[in-house]
Protein backbone atom coordinates (compact mmCIF):
# COMPACT_ATOMS: atom_id res chain seq x y z
CA UNK A 1 0.00 0.00 0.00
CA UNK A 2 3.10 2.50 0.99
CA UNK A 3 4.30 1.79 -2.43
CA UNK A 4 1.34 2.36 -4.30
CA UNK A 5 0.80 5.57 -2.42
CA UNK A 6 4.08 6.46 -3.57
CA UNK A 7 3.61 5.85 -6.99
CA UNK A 8 0.77 8.20 -7.27
CA UNK A 9 2.34 10.96 -5.38
CA UNK A 10 5.37 11.09 -8.02
CA UNK A 11 2.79 10.54 -11.46
CA UNK A 12 0.72 13.36 -9.57
CA UNK A 13 3.87 15.20 -9.38
CA UNK A 14 4.59 14.90 -13.35
CA UNK A 15 1.14 15.70 -14.27
CA UNK A 16 0.95 19.44 -12.61
CA UNK A 17 -0.06 20.93 -9.53
CA UNK A 18 -3.75 20.41 -11.15
CA UNK A 19 -3.58 16.62 -11.49
CA UNK A 20 -2.04 16.22 -8.59
CA UNK A 21 -4.87 17.72 -6.32
CA UNK A 22 -7.15 15.58 -7.80
CA UNK A 23 -4.93 12.43 -7.39
CA UNK A 24 -4.71 13.49 -3.44
CA UNK A 25 -8.54 13.94 -3.14
CA UNK A 26 -8.74 10.62 -5.04
CA UNK A 27 -6.60 9.15 -2.42
CA UNK A 28 -8.26 10.59 0.51
CA UNK A 29 -11.29 9.39 -0.74
CA UNK A 30 -10.46 6.08 -1.13
CA UNK A 31 -9.05 5.72 2.38
CA UNK A 32 -12.02 7.59 3.92
CA UNK A 33 -13.98 4.75 1.74
CA UNK A 34 -12.29 1.86 3.89
CA UNK A 35 -12.28 3.57 6.87
CA UNK A 36 -16.83 3.34 6.19
CA UNK A 37 -16.52 0.04 4.96
CA UNK A 38 -14.14 -1.25 8.45
CA UNK A 39 -17.00 0.84 10.43
CA UNK A 40 -19.63 -1.15 9.08
CA UNK A 41 -18.10 -4.38 9.25
CA UNK A 42 -17.43 -3.89 13.68
CA UNK A 43 -21.19 -2.28 13.73
CA UNK A 44 -22.61 -5.37 12.06
CA UNK A 45 -20.46 -7.48 14.19
CA UNK A 46 -22.20 -6.47 17.28
CA UNK A 47 -25.62 -5.41 16.34
CA UNK A 48 -27.36 -5.92 19.82
CA UNK A 49 -25.03 -3.03 20.77
CA UNK A 50 -26.14 -0.94 17.58
CA UNK A 51 -29.56 -1.06 18.03
CA UNK A 52 -29.44 -0.58 21.80
CA UNK A 53 -27.52 2.79 21.53
CA UNK A 54 -30.05 4.18 19.23
CA UNK A 55 -32.46 3.18 21.75
CA UNK A 56 -30.86 5.19 24.20
CA UNK A 57 -30.63 8.09 22.16
CA UNK A 58 -33.86 8.15 21.08
CA UNK A 59 -35.07 7.82 24.71
CA UNK A 60 -32.75 10.55 25.87
CA UNK A 61 -34.23 12.46 22.90
CA UNK A 62 -37.46 12.26 23.86
CA UNK A 63 -37.12 12.94 27.66
CA UNK A 64 -35.85 16.29 26.29
CA UNK A 65 -38.97 17.44 24.41
CA UNK A 66 -41.07 15.99 26.99
CA UNK A 67 -39.57 18.21 29.66
CA UNK A 68 -40.27 21.01 27.25
CA UNK A 69 -43.21 20.16 27.17
CA UNK A 70 -43.74 20.11 30.97
CA UNK A 71 -41.98 23.27 30.97
CA UNK A 72 -43.94 25.04 28.89
CA UNK A 73 -47.11 24.20 31.24
CA UNK A 74 -46.14 27.15 33.20
CA UNK A 75 -45.34 29.43 30.81
CA UNK A 76 -45.72 30.57 27.42
CA UNK A 77 -42.51 31.83 26.08
CA UNK A 78 -38.64 31.79 27.18
CA UNK A 79 -37.94 35.38 26.36
CA UNK A 80 -39.60 35.44 22.88
CA UNK A 81 -38.97 31.72 22.22
CA UNK A 82 -42.30 29.99 21.98
CA UNK A 83 -42.98 26.62 22.68
CA UNK A 84 -42.59 25.00 19.01
CA UNK A 85 -39.72 27.01 18.43
CA UNK A 86 -37.82 25.91 21.01
CA UNK A 87 -38.66 21.95 19.83
CA UNK A 88 -37.30 23.45 17.04
CA UNK A 89 -34.08 24.54 18.57
CA UNK A 90 -33.52 21.26 20.30
CA UNK A 91 -34.52 19.14 16.87
CA UNK A 92 -31.28 21.12 15.08
CA UNK A 93 -28.73 20.75 18.64
CA UNK A 94 -29.42 17.35 18.39
CA UNK A 95 -28.94 17.35 14.82
CA UNK A 96 -25.96 18.93 14.86
CA UNK A 97 -24.55 16.38 18.00
CA UNK A 98 -25.05 13.44 15.99
CA UNK A 99 -23.41 14.25 13.33
CA UNK A 100 -20.66 15.28 14.90
CA UNK A 101 -20.58 12.25 16.61
CA UNK A 102 -21.13 10.34 13.85
CA UNK A 103 -17.86 11.54 12.56
CA UNK A 104 -15.72 12.42 15.26
CA UNK A 105 -16.84 11.69 18.60
CA UNK A 106 -15.70 8.07 18.67
CA UNK A 107 -12.18 9.20 17.78
CA UNK A 108 -11.77 12.05 19.99
CA UNK A 109 -12.54 10.26 22.92
CA UNK A 110 -10.31 7.11 22.20
CA UNK A 111 -7.23 9.12 20.89
CA UNK A 112 -5.66 9.31 25.13
CA UNK A 113 -5.71 5.75 24.35
CA UNK A 114 -3.75 5.43 21.26
CA UNK A 115 -1.65 7.91 22.91
CA UNK A 116 -1.47 5.43 26.33
CA UNK A 117 -0.93 2.53 24.46
CA UNK A 118 1.77 3.94 21.82
CA UNK A 119 -0.64 2.77 19.09
CA UNK A 120 0.25 6.40 18.10
CA UNK A 121 3.28 5.59 16.53
CA UNK A 122 1.87 3.42 13.96
CA UNK A 123 -0.77 5.99 13.03
CA UNK A 124 1.85 8.55 12.26
CA UNK A 125 3.92 6.35 10.20
CA UNK A 126 1.20 5.82 7.85
CA UNK A 127 2.13 7.63 4.65
CA UNK A 128 -1.47 9.56 5.02
CA UNK A 129 -2.07 12.98 7.20
CA UNK A 130 -2.03 12.29 11.08
CA UNK A 131 -4.75 14.38 11.73
CA UNK A 132 -7.02 12.70 8.97
CA UNK A 133 -6.45 9.39 10.19
CA UNK A 134 -6.95 10.12 13.80
CA UNK A 135 -9.83 11.98 13.59
CA UNK A 136 -12.00 10.02 10.94
CA UNK A 137 -10.86 6.26 11.32
CA UNK A 138 -14.50 5.32 12.87
CA UNK A 139 -17.79 6.32 11.90
CA UNK A 140 -20.81 6.15 14.43
CA UNK A 141 -23.27 4.39 12.25
CA UNK A 142 -26.15 4.86 14.77
CA UNK A 143 -25.73 8.40 14.50
CA UNK A 144 -27.15 9.06 10.98
CA UNK A 145 -30.54 6.84 12.60
CA UNK A 146 -30.33 9.17 15.38
CA UNK A 147 -29.80 12.47 13.12
CA UNK A 148 -32.72 11.10 10.90
CA UNK A 149 -35.02 11.18 14.08
CA UNK A 150 -33.83 14.56 15.16
CA UNK A 151 -34.92 15.96 11.23
CA UNK A 152 -38.22 14.65 11.61
CA UNK A 153 -38.76 16.55 15.20
CA UNK A 154 -37.75 19.59 12.94
CA UNK A 155 -40.19 18.93 10.46
CA UNK A 156 -43.29 18.64 12.70
CA UNK A 157 -42.26 22.09 14.87
CA UNK A 158 -42.06 23.89 11.38
CA UNK A 159 -45.61 22.26 10.48
CA UNK A 160 -46.60 23.53 13.83
CA UNK A 161 -45.41 26.81 13.11
CA UNK A 162 -46.32 27.24 9.56
CA UNK A 163 -42.74 28.18 8.48
CA UNK A 164 -42.03 27.94 4.65
CA UNK A 165 -38.34 28.51 4.73
CA UNK A 166 -37.05 30.05 1.30
CA UNK A 167 -34.02 28.21 -0.47
CA UNK A 168 -31.63 31.12 1.33
CA UNK A 169 -33.08 30.02 4.73
CA UNK A 170 -32.28 26.50 4.83
CA UNK A 171 -29.09 26.99 2.75
CA UNK A 172 -27.72 29.46 5.48
CA UNK A 173 -29.25 26.99 8.33
CA UNK A 174 -27.22 24.07 6.24
CA UNK A 175 -24.42 25.74 6.49
CA UNK A 176 -24.18 26.91 9.68
CA UNK A 177 -25.12 23.72 11.05
CA UNK A 178 -21.76 22.35 9.16
CA UNK A 179 -20.18 25.55 10.93
CA UNK A 180 -21.92 24.50 14.73
CA UNK A 181 -20.31 20.39 13.63
CA UNK A 182 -16.80 22.01 13.35
CA UNK A 183 -17.13 23.85 16.20
CA UNK A 184 -17.20 20.97 18.42
CA UNK A 185 -15.19 18.96 16.45
CA UNK A 186 -12.34 21.70 16.96
CA UNK A 187 -13.14 22.12 20.95
CA UNK A 188 -13.38 18.51 21.59
CA UNK A 189 -9.86 17.96 19.76
CA UNK A 190 -8.47 20.40 21.39
CA UNK A 191 -9.47 18.80 24.88
CA UNK A 192 -8.30 15.41 23.59
CA UNK A 193 -5.04 16.21 22.78
CA UNK A 194 -4.31 17.09 26.22
CA UNK A 195 -4.34 13.32 26.56
CA UNK A 196 -0.32 13.72 25.21
CA UNK A 197 0.54 15.15 28.80
CA UNK A 198 -1.62 13.64 30.91
CA UNK A 199 -2.09 10.46 29.05
CA UNK A 200 -5.93 9.93 29.91
CA UNK A 201 -8.26 12.82 29.20
CA UNK A 202 -11.71 11.10 28.89
CA UNK A 203 -13.34 12.37 31.76
CA UNK A 204 -12.04 16.25 30.45
CA UNK A 205 -13.57 15.27 26.63
CA UNK A 206 -17.09 13.89 28.23
CA UNK A 207 -17.21 17.18 30.35
CA UNK A 208 -17.24 18.95 27.09
CA UNK A 209 -20.10 16.60 25.73
CA UNK A 210 -21.85 17.57 29.02
CA UNK A 211 -21.83 21.23 27.94
CA UNK A 212 -24.05 20.23 24.60
CA UNK A 213 -26.92 20.84 26.72
CA UNK A 214 -26.56 24.19 26.97
CA UNK A 215 -26.58 24.46 23.20
CA UNK A 216 -30.16 23.65 23.25
CA UNK A 217 -31.63 26.05 25.30
CA UNK A 218 -32.87 29.34 23.62
CA UNK A 219 -29.59 31.74 24.65
CA UNK A 220 -32.39 33.98 25.77
CA UNK A 221 -32.30 32.17 28.84
CA UNK A 222 -29.17 33.20 29.72
CA UNK A 223 -27.47 36.71 30.34
CA UNK A 224 -24.50 38.27 31.42
CA UNK A 225 -21.03 36.89 32.29
CA UNK A 226 -22.47 33.35 31.22
CA UNK A 227 -23.90 35.00 27.92
CA UNK A 228 -20.75 35.97 26.79
CA UNK A 229 -18.34 33.18 28.13
CA UNK A 230 -20.95 30.80 25.73
CA UNK A 231 -20.94 32.69 23.10
CA UNK A 232 -17.45 33.90 22.50
CA UNK A 233 -15.28 31.62 24.79
CA UNK A 234 -16.72 28.01 24.51
CA UNK A 235 -19.89 29.37 21.80
CA UNK A 236 -22.51 26.77 22.67
CA UNK A 237 -25.19 29.26 22.25
CA UNK A 238 -24.33 29.97 18.77
CA UNK A 239 -24.19 26.20 17.60
CA UNK A 240 -27.75 25.73 17.33
CA UNK A 241 -29.64 29.26 17.96
CA UNK A 242 -28.18 31.25 15.05
CA UNK A 243 -29.56 28.27 12.57
CA UNK A 244 -32.33 28.25 14.03
CA UNK A 245 -32.85 32.11 14.49
CA UNK A 246 -31.97 31.95 10.56
CA UNK A 247 -35.16 29.24 9.64
CA UNK A 248 -37.66 30.93 11.76
CA UNK A 249 -36.52 34.84 10.60
CA UNK A 250 -35.52 36.12 14.46
CA UNK A 251 -31.98 37.03 13.03
CA UNK A 252 -31.93 40.37 15.10
CA UNK A 253 -27.95 41.20 14.31
CA UNK A 254 -26.43 40.22 10.92
CA UNK A 255 -23.11 39.75 12.26
CA UNK A 256 -24.42 36.55 14.62
CA UNK A 257 -24.42 34.64 11.12
CA UNK A 258 -20.58 35.93 10.56
CA UNK A 259 -19.29 35.49 14.60
CA UNK A 260 -20.36 31.79 14.12
CA UNK A 261 -18.85 30.66 10.84
CA UNK A 262 -15.65 33.29 12.42
CA UNK A 263 -15.58 30.95 15.18
CA UNK A 264 -15.68 27.46 13.69
CA UNK A 265 -12.85 28.67 11.58
CA UNK A 266 -11.14 30.39 14.86
CA UNK A 267 -11.49 27.65 15.93
CA UNK A 268 -10.32 25.05 13.72
CA UNK A 269 -7.15 26.92 13.41
CA UNK A 270 -6.47 26.63 16.70
CA UNK A 271 -6.67 22.90 17.27
CA UNK A 272 -4.78 22.22 14.57
CA UNK A 273 -1.93 24.42 16.45
CA UNK A 274 -2.53 22.87 18.94
CA UNK A 275 -2.20 19.49 16.84
CA UNK A 276 1.07 20.76 15.56
CA UNK A 277 1.93 21.15 19.41
CA UNK A 278 1.41 18.37 20.86
CA UNK A 279 3.11 16.12 18.00
CA UNK A 280 5.94 18.01 18.90
CA UNK A 281 5.98 17.34 22.97
CA UNK A 282 4.88 13.69 22.26
CA UNK A 283 7.08 10.89 22.86
CA UNK A 284 7.21 7.68 21.07
CA UNK A 285 5.90 4.93 23.20
CA UNK A 286 8.68 2.39 21.61
CA UNK A 287 11.99 5.38 22.67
Amino acid sequence: MTMEFADKRQSGSEGGPSWNRRGIIRRYAGIYAALWRNSVAREMSFKANFLMWILVEVLWFALQLAFVSVLYLHTETIGTWTKWQVVLLIGASHLIQQVFQAFFLINCTNLSELVRTGKMDFLLMLPVNSRFVVSLRQVDLGAFVNAAWALMVMAYAARQLQLSPGFLQIAGFAVLCVAGVFIHYSLMFLLSIISFWTVRAQGIVYGYYNLFQIARMPDEAFSGAFRIAFTFAVPMLLVSNVPVRILVGKIENPWMPLLTLAMSVGCLIASEWGWRVSLKQYTSASS
